[in-house]
């Protein structure tokens, strides 16, 4: 294909994927088309998608807020197959990234400081709307057009299908652990829960040197998480005996546990000025008592993703410390047991579909 485009825009084109049509969330095939390929934008024929939970939740309305038909998928790998005139990070060929978001106003307090994660117009890679009111739909698909600005170029040395989900669940807990001082060497981290998020937060942390102790429910993750991810203590949340002997031992915890959880005994857990960051957004609020906060000047916080920037630096961290997702790839049409599976956490960590030699695009 020609790298360069004539004109403002071409032509929509014709694309293919899986959607939900109903809150049964079941996914079925659906031809749809994308917004043609713009100046600004690039092309990719899409090659792995994530599952990421948040599909789970949104293909079965689980919030109240899915617009159907959807089209899930917001962790995508893909080649360049065409770059507007303007483009300049990416040629044809390349392999790049998309994660949650691919659009934003580009001028508010947030979006200059390299934070578009948090612009109150920020534009999610599906179940939303673009600046003309056209469907945003992800990566359960053969094709996708996105901004340059909301990609993000893969090193050669990742292996794709393990790199896909880091686009949501990899720098869903970098960007906090950055921020908030917990990638730092003798720290002691808390990651409450071993799934996908978990997971890549063992594997950031120890990275750079840091103590890392797993806080889970399942006691049979105790050997893997040791044996494989290097964790180097693993708590079992309903032990108290265990819970008291590790209490004020904490630098930092990572909350990935999205369904409904105490979090007095975490609060716990931490050292004076210690930190709890929730990243894992169950629907039901939690409870939580001021007084063991005030009495260790400990914070709780909530993080999302990161800005682009951030999700580039994420993706060249794991590309030096060679880190990627520890995922099982399937192909497209045994999606729908594989989001079964993942309402059960019946995975080691994430799926990945293997789009582009099991979607049987028509076009």
């Amino acid at each position: 294909m020609s790298q360069e485009i004539s004109g403002a825009e071409d032509q929509a084109v014709k694309a293919y994927g899986w959607a939900a049509r109903d809150s049964s969330g079941v996914l079925s095939p659906f031809h749809f088309t994308r917004r043609g390929n713009g100046d600004n934008d690039i092309s990719m024929k899409i090659l792995y998608c994530g599952i990421c939970h948040s599909d789970l939740h949104l293909a079965k309305d689980e919030v109240g807020m899915t617009i159907y038909p959807i089209v899930p998928g917001h962790e995508i790998v893909g080649e360049v197959t065409k770059v507007g005139r303007n483009v300049t990070k990416f040629k044809v060929g390349d392999i790049a990234g998309v994660g949650c978001m691919v659009g934003s106003c580009r001028s508010c307090d947030n979006c200059t400081q390299d934070l578009e994660n948090y612009c109150p117009k920020m534009v999610w890679t599906y179940n939303k709307h673009h600046e003309d009111g056209s469907r945003t739909f992800g990566g359960y698909s053969d094709k996708i057009v996105v901004d340059e600005h909301f990609v993000v170029q893969i090193p050669k040395n990742l292996p794709l299908q393990g790199t896909a989900p880091m686009l949501c669940a990899g720098i869903t807990v970098y960007s906090p652990m950055r921020y908030f001082g917990l990638m730092e060497p003798g720290k002691h981290l808390g990651v409450v829960g071993l799934g996908g998020l978990g997971h890549m937060a063992v594997k950031f942390a120890k990275a750079v040197g840091a103590k890392v102790t797993v806080i889970s429910t399942s006691p049979n993750k105790k050997k893997e998480a040791v044996e494989q991810l290097g964790v180097d203590e693993f708590l079992i949340s309903h032990d108290q005996e265990q819970l008291q002997a590790a209490m004020g031992t904490m630098d930092g915890i990572i909350d990935t546990v999205s369904a409904a959880h105490p979090l007095l005994h975490l609060v716990g857990l931490l050292k004076t000025n210690g930190k709890l960051i929730l990243v894992g957004a169950p629907i039901q609020p939690p409870e939580l008592p001021v007084f063991p906060l005030i009495l260790g000047r400990k914070l709780v916080a909530g993080s999302a993703i990161g800005g682009m920037k951030e999700t580039q630096e994420m993706i060249d961290f794991a590309a030096k410390h060679n880190i990627t997702a520890d995922v099982e790839v399937i192909p497209m049409d045994y999606v729908n047991t594989a989001l079964e599976r993942v309402a059960k956490a019946d995975v080691k960590y994430r799926f990945v579909i293997d789009v582009a030699n099991t979607i049987k695009s028509p076009y």
